[in-house]
């Protein structure tokens, strides 16, 4: 990363105190642990390989990461891989790529949003094992699990979201979301700072997907309540389950 000024080191300050707070409030790296990063290219996967790796020197805990980029023979998603191995090469965390694909007329009763992610998921968890990691670690923040936490209250009718750990029962792993306590809006400051390379996205399912109504609507609380955010995150950790309506045997 080149030099930057002071009231960038300011955010890139906060960002990594965050970071850690994030992966120590909620124990998510062992020492001696693997890691593997889902690196899709995206900004917020970018901003994973910069912090892990940052952290990854550090040495407290010792652990080890690989990225890993996951590409959907199927769907049109171009990714600049040579970039993606360099940045990747600025930590010295080793660079993967796999390819995957998926039949799209196997199951009509998923998105194929849906089906895709599903696919490309299991294909990190496969590599996961066979590289011998612990953990598969996941680019999502802030905005991306209280936003599933609405979508599940809207749509699931469920108090549910994406947790900072989570361990799997079918796959032998444990996923862990270290950038959980920081913001997309800080995940947008540190695509500048680091000045990270924007992808080619050509899916023609994106718009079909409800996250974008979702994030409309926490734009629409947010006039009401500017944290909302942390609001959400608060309310996901604090159910008081005496004031919720449950039914009681007859």
């Amino acid at each position: 990363m080149d030099e930057i000024n002071k009231a960038d080191l300011k955010i890139l300050t906060t960002i990594r105190a965050k970071f850690k707070k994030g992966i120590v409030d909620y124990q998510l790296i062992d020492n001696n642990d693997h890691i593997l990063i889902g690196l899709s290219g995206g900004k917020d996967s970018l901003a994973l390989v910069q912090l892990l790796g940052e952290r990854m020197r550090i040495f407290v805990p010792k652990f080890k990461v690989t990225a890993a980029h996951i590409s959907v023979e199927n769907i049109s998603y171009q990714s600049d891989l040579e970039y993606l191995r360099q940045h990747c090469e600025q930590y010295n965390i080793p660079f993967v790529h796999k390819t995957t694909g998926f039949d799209m007329e196997q199951d009509t009763t998923k998105s194929t949003c849906f089906l895709c992610s599903w696919h490309r998921r299991k294909a990190l968890f496969d590599l996961a094992s066979e590289l011998g990691c612990t953990k598969l670690a996941l680019g999502h923040h802030l905005d991306d699990i209280v936003e599933t936490f609405l979508l599940n209250l809207v749509y699931q009718g469920a108090t549910a979201s994406m947790p900072a750990k989570l361990k799997m029962d079918k796959f032998e792993m444990t996923i862990i979301r270290p950038l959980c306590l920081l913001t997309e809006k800080e995940m947008k400051e540190l695509e500048r700072i680091g000045n990270f390379q924007q992808q080619i996205k050509n899916c023609p399912y994106e718009k079909e997907s409800s996250r974008r109504d979702a994030k409309e609507l926490i734009t629409t609380l947010e006039k009401w309540n500017p944290e909302v955010r942390q609001s959400l995150w608060a309310a996901m950790q604090n159910i008081k389950t005496d004031y919720l309506p449950r039914k009681t045997s007859p």
